[in-house]
């Protein structure tokens, strides 16, 4: 599955994560990037105009997936393979404990 979802930092638009031919990539929105106030998302993810790329969802991002027990009653109730993380997380990251949240784009 392809998609693309938009990356939050307390609730200010980050960036962009894409899963593209089972490829995922990274990248920061230009006016967040440009902002010397607002941080990096994660040390992972140093600010830049660059794209970062990985094969698998980048560690960061899977370390907001929830797990065990509570990943098998989302997967079960939202319809979707546990080893789909990239749907997963755009279906489940959009109220986190942390700064960062996820959301599918065009979702609000």
């Amino acid at each position: 599955m392809d998609g693309r979802a938009e990356v939050y930092y307390n609730n200010i638009l980050a960036g962009y994560l894409v899963l593209e031919k089972s490829e995922y990539i990274f990248t920061y929105d230009e006016k967040y990037s440009n902002n010397p106030e607002l941080p990096a998302v994660s040390l992972s993810f140093p600010k830049s105009k660059k794209e970062f790329h990985s094969e698998i969802l980048f560690p960061f991002f899977f370390g907001l997936l929830t797990e065990g027990d509570q990943k098998q009653i989302q997967c079960r109730k939202l319809g979707i393979d546990k080893e789909d993380h990239f749907t997963l997380l755009i279906k489940t990251a959009r109220n986190t404990i942390g700064a960062v949240s996820v959301k599918e784009e065009g979702n609000e």
